[in-house]
């Protein structure tokens, strides 16, 4: 089912009614670009215009009544002039049933950008400003907030549709191709990697062989962007500088003890200095991260491997959100 959005709304300011704008820009684990809930727990809002109408029809009868109360003696509640950004919500989604959407569910926008489902109403502590002037918000009810997995420029009328589309990132630890003296030849191997089995490349970067700073890329793709894969090329080594592996264990939940030492056997297969590499792979949340050598040919080596294994691994981790994600999180939110 394909829906389309309706509006594109943003604001400065907290708890308010958003305006409405003609495009805006998603940023990848973060937002509305200059929306104030962006960089949030709840980067981005979602709203069905079907809920609007609803509420603006002013049909509905107070719920204490019971369904036993006469119709006649029944006072209607009086119709509100709502228009979309009333309720804060930063796209207003029209044609799609958002409200059968699961925690991890993924929407694809304007066939190009990707957002995963991260929360299913809220509990928010005090009124805001839309709920005072309203009367009630149905956000709390109806809201639907998402992460933004992979960026990019959306519009008014833009198509939005359920997607399986699996999300990967690719990060090449190397201090000579972080500062531009050499070229990074092993990431645009895992770049290929990613595109060939049809997953969306939500990240490519190069970094230094600096531990602090790959952990904290590894924790924002992870957490922020919810991409199912992370692929890393390089410091894996026995070199002092060598330090992926420490910034890998940091963040894993739990390891992948298997998928490491698969790879370490394909490069046994072809030379015995596979032995000195100390990659791990293991899982944090639903994301898989993977170490990989820095060396092309090492990694063209165990591309066999990869293709084999990747689609099924993700489809598992995917297959135990559809399982458990329907819960609505009744997380506080002031």
């Amino acid at each position: 089912m394909q829906g389309r959005i309706a509006s594109i709304n943003s604001s400065l300011e907290k708890g308010v009614r958003k305006d409405s704008v003609s495009g805006a820009i998603l940023v990848a684990g973060h937002g509305i670009k200059g929306d104030a809930h962006a960089g949030g727990e709840r980067q981005i809002s979602l709203l069905a215009q079907e809920s609007i109408n609803k509420a603006r029809r002013g049909t509905d009868f107070p719920d204490d009544l019971g369904t036993d109360f006469p119709d006649d003696l029944r006072e209607p509640r009086p119709p509100l002039e709502l228009r979309p950004g009333d309720f804060g919500e930063n796209i207003t989604i029209e044609g799609l049933d958002i409200l059968s959407l699961r925690i991890g569910d993924r929407l694809l926008l304007a066939s190009d950008v990707i957002i995963a489902i991260s929360h299913l109403g809220k509990t928010c502590l005090t009124p805001c400003s839309i709920g005072q002037r309203l009367g009630e918000c149905i956000m709390p009810r109806e809201g639907i907030f998402a992460n933004v997995v992979r960026g990019g420029h959306i519009t008014i009328g833009d198509t939005v549709e359920p997607t399986t589309m699996k999300s990967a990132a690719v990060l090449t630890s190397s201090d000579r191709c972080a500062r531009g003296e050499a070229e990074d030849r092993s990431g645009p191997v895992l770049v290929a990697l990613v595109n060939e089995l049809g997953f969306a490349l939500a990240d490519y970067a190069v970094l230094p062989d600096e531990e602090v700073e790959l952990s904290a890329k590894m924790k924002y793709l992870a957490d922020r962007c919810a991409v199912d894969l992370i692929l890393t090329t390089g410091g894996t080594g026995l070199a002092l500088r060598d330090r992926t592996p420490e910034a890998t264990l940091a963040v894993l939940d739990s390891q992948a003890f298997g998928i490491a030492e698969a790879i370490r056997y394909e490069g046994l297969r072809h030379t015995p200095n596979a032995c000195l590499s100390r990659a791990v792979s293991g899982l944090r949340g639903r994301t898989l991260i993977i170490n990989l050598p820095g060396s092309t040919r090492a990694i063209e080596q165990s591309l066999a491997l990869l293709r084999s294994i990747l689609p099924h691994a993700l489809d598992i981790l995917r297959s135990e959100v559809a399982d458990c994600g329907r819960l609505r999180h009744q997380d506080t939110e002031a």
